[in-house]
């Protein structure tokens, strides 16, 4: 959520910001600065009947101490008209911020200024590529024909069970799932992060602090009866630990993963761009999230970068790291980097990560904030990354490394997985 005293000093930087995001309401911005003018003004007029009130009743007990009753009776008559109009005042006040509140949360994060212009994925920016193409051969199969072939997942059994979009894993398959989560919880321990088991479901104010609300409200599975929401990412529940918490400045950075299935609706995705692992409603993926001092937030968000491409490296797969522009950006992000791999029989690329820094954006509205050197309060950055999300690497893994004899499996995943190909 953006800070309101931003409306009041730099209304232009943040419809420039909302231009770059191609978000269109900019009337939300007039009608914030105009709610907030008037509860200013109402504020003063409450203040001023509260000081009225204190004086006044100064002065009604030196009036009854002199026996100037006729005038104490007066002024009672006058403290309790004033008391009646603050009662109003009041009423209107918290319409007032509840109107803020309301239009305040509708508002996206404002991108970072080196997030490029733009609208559409293809105006994305490459920032760099690694890794190498493998040389298939002409009987190359995509990932939905080699799970077949291994007997690693049946996505038709899934619609059996649950529905369209919940893959299950058998056999091998299951094996390498959890390889790849064990293998990754491990990866980001070594590099300072703590791993937690968050609940896979979160309440309505978890949901709000982290801005899938209201914003993605109808990408979310809703459990109505208990008002709790099936986690689309861990970085709900993770990050949510630290709501409402003041932190002292001497334990930032605070760096944290967590594995969880995640769910997600989708709607409206179809078409062969979904087939397969491309794009489902229930998968696995390892997070991490750091909350930090905003002056070292973003060499905190480079060293997450590098920490996944690294990752990537490992599994010997050809990425690119784009940086995304302003209208691919989430409504949360300050700036975002996409991980795609290549998918080599598909010949199109696969995004299988998202690194961010949303600066405040969730801090905010979760209030998280560290105690600087002088005792002030200061919300605090936080951020997060894909670390990584398994569909599309799964897909990617079994598609690059298939040969005739099978499918090899990274070194870096081998001791995890228990042999070195899946045949």
């Amino acid at each position: 959520m953006l800070p309101i005293h931003l409306f009041r000093t730099n209304k232009e930087l943040i419809l420039e910001g909302l231009k770059k995001k191609n978000f269109k309401e900019t009337e939300l911005v007039h009608r914030i600065i105009s709610i907030d003018e008037h509860r200013r003004t109402l504020q003063v007029e409450n203040d001023n009947l509260a000081a009225s009130v204190n004086s006044a009743s100064k002065a009604i007990g030196q009036l009854m101490a002199k026996g100037e009753k006729q005038q104490a009776e007066e002024m009672k008559a006058q403290v309790s008209q004033h008391k009646e109009q603050a009662k109003e005042i009041a009423q209107k006040l918290a319409d007032l911020e509840a109107q803020l509140h309301e239009s305040l949360v509708r508002l996206p994060n404002l991108p970072h200024i080196s997030v490029p212009p733009g609208k559409t994925p293809e105006e994305n920016e490459v920032v760099r590529t690694g890794g190498t193409r493998p040389d298939l051969s002409a009987q190359n199969m995509p990932h939905w024909e080699l799970t077949a072939k291994y007997g690693l997942m049946d996505l038709e059994l899934g619609t059996k069970i649950t529905g369209a979009g919940f893959p299950v894993f058998m056999g091998q398959g299951a094996r390498l799932q959890r390889a790849l989560i064990n293998y990754f919880l491990n990866y980001n321990t070594e590099a300072g992060y703590k791993e937690y088991c968050p609940p896979f479901m979160v309440n309505a104010d978890s949901a709000y602090g982290t801005g899938q609300l209201p914003d993605k409200e109808g990408q979310m599975y809703h459990v109505t009866a208990d008002e709790l929401y099936l986690i689309p990412t861990a970085e709900v529940p993770v990050t949510n630990i630290y709501r409402d918490v003041i932190i002292q400045e001497c334990d930032l950075p605070v760096k944290m993963t967590a594995y969880s299935p995640c769910f997600r609706r989708e709607a409206g995705s179809y078409g062969k761009d979904v087939r397969g692992l491309n794009r489902v409603h229930q998968f696995d993926k390892v997070e991490v999230v750091q909350i930090t001092n905003p002056v070292h937030s973003y060499e905190a968000l480079e060293g997450m970068v590098h920490h996944v491409e690294k990752l990537l490296q490992s599994l010997n797969l050809e990425y690119r790291i784009l940086r995304l522009c302003g209208g691919d950006m989430s409504f949360t992000s300050a700036l975002t980097y996409d991980f795609e791999v290549y998918s080599a029989a598909q010949e199109r690329w696969l995004e299988v990560s998202s690194v961010s820094n949303f600066e405040t954006f969730q801090s905010n509205r979760m209030k998280i904030r560290y105690k600087d050197g002088n005792g002030k309060t200061q919300p605090v950055h936080t951020l997060n990354g894909s670390s990584l999300a398994l569909p599309r690497i799964i897909a990617c893994l079994l598609e690059n490394h298939q040969t005739v004899d099978g499918i090899k499996i990274p070194a870096a995943l081998q001791p995890y997985f228990g042999k070195d190909l899946i045949n």
